[in-house]
């Protein structure tokens, strides 16, 4: 007999037994460990140094990812969690690279208009897209400045890494519920598909731990969500970056401590 016969057979017989009432089903809850990616017991302390971070100008990626991490790690994890301004590490990027040498000429400016008030500069997103990211991810792999920035702070673990949060757009077939009034006067519901255009925003986090006594990358890690909504419901950015984040996290802290997952077990118990 096949395996696959055998379970037949197996779930045909409960089903017997069950239906003769020789059997009594009950639900269960049950955790499941899961045990930590990393060995943290060389370190006391963590620091969230900051992230490479773009993809909009509707929210601070970098300083949002910080603060939430922060927060997750002070009431999730063993490790005392450092106070410390975060790092702009695109800005740092940004200082090394080497001044232009062939600078054009000047063009004349325009006569001042008297009493006109100074146009603000308009702020420029200088991460957009992936390809963008990659020419920031360098810094990442920099083991003297990370050793650097762990000596200030013994015995730490740094969490870095680059966080992209962009708008996005799809349209197709989704499912939707549409209520109906049967002949009996009854409130019903039947799950219908209808073309739709959903808008929304996709993260794409990826965190990296350093060991801050040496600069080197230990473990890096990466994720993927997104959340897509109806064309006309206004969403706020903030919103769904923590919507996002929400469904993420536990992956995330997963590298450093034991997660225990809830689910529902079957017991059968003969009578």
């Amino acid at each position: 007999m096949t395996g696959r016969r055998r379970v037949a057979a197996a779930s045909s017989l409960l089903l017997a037994l069950a239906s003769a009432g020789c059997l009594t089903f009950y639900e269960v809850q049950i955790e499941t460990p899961i045990r930590a990616k990393l060995d943290i017991s060389q370190f006391s302390r963590v620091l969230v140094a900051g992230f490479v971070a773009g993809g909009t100008k509707n929210i601070d990626p970098n300083a949002e990812t910080a603060r939430l991490v922060r927060s997750q790690l002070r009431n999730k994890s063993d490790l005392r969690v450092i106070d410390a301004d975060v790092i702009d590490l695109v800005e740092e990027m940004d200082k090394r690279r080497p001044a232009p040498t062939d600078t054009p000429a000047p063009s004349p400016s325009p006569a001042p208009v008297p009493n006109a008030s100074p146009a603000p500069a308009a702020e420029v997103l200088k991460i957009k897209d992936e390809k963008d990211l990659a020419a920031y991810e360098p810094i990442l792999k920099d083991e003297e400045f990370w050793k650097k920035v762990g000596g200030e702070y013994p015995d730490t673990l740094i969490v870095t890494g680059t966080v992209l949060f962009t708008e996005v757009a799809r349209s197709g077939m989704v499912n939707r519920l549409k209520s109906y009034t049967d002949s009996m006067g009854r409130a019903q519901y039947e799950d219908i598909r209808e073309y739709a255009n959903m808008r929304g925003y996709s993260l794409t986090p990826k965190f990296v731990f350093i060991d801050g006594r040496t600069g080197a990358q230990i473990h890096s890690e990466a994720f993927y969500e997104e959340a897509l909504y109806n064309e006309g419901t206004n969403t706020p950015a903030l919103s769904s970056y923590f919507e996002l984040m929400d469904k993420l996290m536990p992956g995330f802290l997963n590298a450093l401590s034991t997660q225990r997952i809830r689910g529902t077990r079957t017991l059968l118990i003969k009578k």
